[in-house]
């Protein structure tokens, strides 16, 4: 049985300057699990069969909208879409590329039940009119990587040293860079840089963004709240996460070295360590 080999972690802290985090995210992994309760068969009762893990999730999402109504967003946000993709489970155990398309129909399916979600609960509570919250999700069926975004968290990939985001934030900030404006530099000074054109739930266009990535043994994956970004630089965030012995390491640097260097948003980092499937 060939069982993929994701060894990821996360960790979330409330910052230097918040006395609240309203920052969530989720590590899971998807199986196909049959318990058998009664067989003719030659095996006990109630043992399960595993048909090996087939692929993992990872979700970060950051709330927006004030203490309460930030902290609600971001739960329903991973929630519902974790709540979503459990439903959708088959599209996760096809490796074939023959469905590729239908997966990230699915994603971005989970991410607009998320958006639903997210102004009903507004619609039904007026102490909550206004919230909003980031999303960024990444599934790992290897060798595939499929990522939906929406917002300013990030997911970057690290491979043979080199650091790439690949995902866009969705800011004003960065409009700017992209019509040739701002440069990067100046987009990473800027207020506008913390001004969402895209986000779930508020009262902006709800356009999530997917990419595919072919990953490769040694690959390092990290999906994080620009509470990272803000305050660590690309090359830092490369040395941290490269530098790492374990998932769990890699998060724990992460998210110190963002509270050392102010510590001015509530911080999350999920790292993923990427190998090819083992036998078993």
């Amino acid at each position: 049985m060939l069982i993929s080999s994701f060894l990821s972690a996360g960790r979330t802290d409330v910052g230097t300057t918040r006395s609240a985090n309203q920052d969530q995210y989720l590590v899971a992994d998807l199986n196909k699990t049959m318990t058998i309760h009664s067989t003719t068969l030659p095996v006990d009762d109630e043992t399960e069969l595993y048909a090996g893990l087939r692929a993992q999730l990872l979700l970060v999402a950051d709330g927006i909208s004030g203490q309460r109504g930030g902290n609600v967003a971001s739960q329903i946000g991973v929630g519902t879409t974790a709540a979503y993709v459990l439903n959708t489970m088959p599209w996760f155990f096809s490796l074939t590329h023959d469905h590729d398309d239908d997966q990230q129909e699915e994603l971005v399916a989970a991410v607009a039940e998320c958006e639903r979600a997210v102004e009903m609960e507004a619609a039904e509570n007026p102490d909550l009119a206004g919230m909003g919250t980031t999303l960024t999700m990444a599934c790992l069926i290897w060798p595939r990587m499929y990522v939906v975004h929406v917002g300013d968290s990030r997911c970057y990939l690290l491979r043979n040293g080199q650091l790439s985001q690949l995902t866009h934030d969705h800011t004003a900030a960065q409009h700017l860079v992209d019509d040739g404006t701002f440069t990067a530099e100046q987009a990473a000074r800027s207020p506008l840089s913390h001004i969402l054109v895209h986000s779930i739930g508020r009262p902006t266009a709800f356009r999530p963004e997917v990419t595919r990535t072919n990953l490769e043994a040694g690959d390092r994956v990290l999906l994080c709240t620009d509470g990272l970004s803000s305050q660590v630089d690309d090359a830092r965030i490369a040395e941290l996460l490269g530098g790492a012995e374990s998932a769990d390491e890699a998060t724990d640097a992460l998210v110190d070295a963002a509270n050392d260097a102010g510590g001015a948003d509530n911080v999350t980092a999920v790292v993923s360590f990427c190998q090819p499937p083992i036998e078993r």
